[in-house]
């Protein structure tokens, strides 16, 4: 499962983390990427703060663009999960041909919003996220049609 934001400092770090937390039978791989040329250096503070209140550990790489996964010669995801709509088009070509959703949410970082706000809105995110993981997690795996599995995951996105 990849998870692909703007600078993968936020919203996909929050997916990223909040799905290792979740899959207690380690039967998905989380990987999270930014933009080549857009990814942050580190996470951001209210990324952090919204894991560390939810008690859930950071995932343990830094930010990274989606073309240090696509180099992985081990990567092959059934799923990429772009957060950012905006970077959908220029997403490379996966390993795999996995299935691609959508969960659009809005670009907290870019709003300058001051530290306090911003760390409540990345905690409501952060709920919002694992809300629509917990479904995923639960949804039978093995034995399923591929089809209506793809269905299924790109639905979660009009959960709110």
């Amino acid at each position: 499962m990849v998870f692909v934001s703007r600078r993968n400092t936020l919203r996909s770090i929050l997916a990223e983390a909040c799905l290792r937390y979740l899959d207690r039978e380690r039967r998905f791989a989380a990987y999270s990427c930014g933009q080549p040329g857009q990814v942050g250096r580190t996470v951001h503070p209210a990324a952090a703060s919204a894991l560390a209140s939810a008690a859930i550990a950071l995932a343990p790489s830094p930010p990274r663009s989606w073309d240090d996964l696509v180099r992985l010669s081990s990567l092959r995801a059934d799923f990429v999960i772009s957060l950012d709509p905006s970077v959908e088009e220029l997403e490379p070509r996966w390993p795999g041909q996995p299935a691609m959703a959508e969960w659009a949410y809005p670009d907290l970082a870019a709003t300058g919003a001051e530290a306090g706000v911003m760390s409540h809105s990345a905690t409501l995110m952060l709920y919002s996220l694992r809300r629509r993981l917990e479904l995923l997690v639960s949804l039978p795996m093995a034995g399923t049609d591929k089809s209506a599995l793809h269905a299924d995951v790109r639905d979660l996105a009009h959960l709110r």
